[in-house]
């Protein structure tokens, strides 16, 4: 089974931009959170993070100056749009801290969490390119590059 254009459209929504999903169970829908929090990205060194990996601390970057970012659940964290795949893509530079001692590490993947604690994987994703890090350097996705897809 698949989910239609417009499921796809609405659960992105709900997930990237706080927006109720309307008609989801019943008239009401899953409404949206009282407050909209964040989504809170994490850098993995791991080569083969798997579905049941839910926590984003595993093999999580360690390097010196690195710290999780956090991008807005809204329109000015996240633009959703497209049909067939719909997607979500971050709207502003997401930029990690910069090395400020020792290098190279090498991060393979980006995961993503909506737990207010952060404490629990929800999506991840390999990076087409392994990304290696060394002293100086500030790892981050352009606005646009980060993009999450349901199809």
């Amino acid at each position: 089974m698949s989910l239609t254009n417009a499921a796809e459209n609405s659960g992105l929504l709900h997930w990237f931009n706080n927006t109720a999903f309307a008609n989801f169970g019943d008239a009401s829908g899953l409404p949206a959170s009282a407050g909209a929090g964040t989504a809170s990205l994490s850098l993995s060194n791991v080569t083969g993070l798997a579905e049941t990996d839910s926590n984003p601390t595993t093999n999580e970057g360690t390097y010196t100056g690195y710290t999780r970012q956090t991008v807005a659940r809204s329109g000015s964290g996240w633009t959703v749009s497209g049909t067939a795949p719909t997607q979500a893509a971050n709207a502003a530079l997401i930029q990690f801290g910069n090395m400020t001692a020792g290098g190279p590490v090498t991060e393979a993947y980006v995961g993503l969490s909506f737990h207010p604690s952060g404490t629990r994987l929800d999506i991840f994703q390999a990076l087409t390119s392994n990304l290696v890090v060394n002293n100086g350097v500030n790892p981050q996705f352009a606005i646009g590059a980060l993009v999450i897809t349901l199809d």
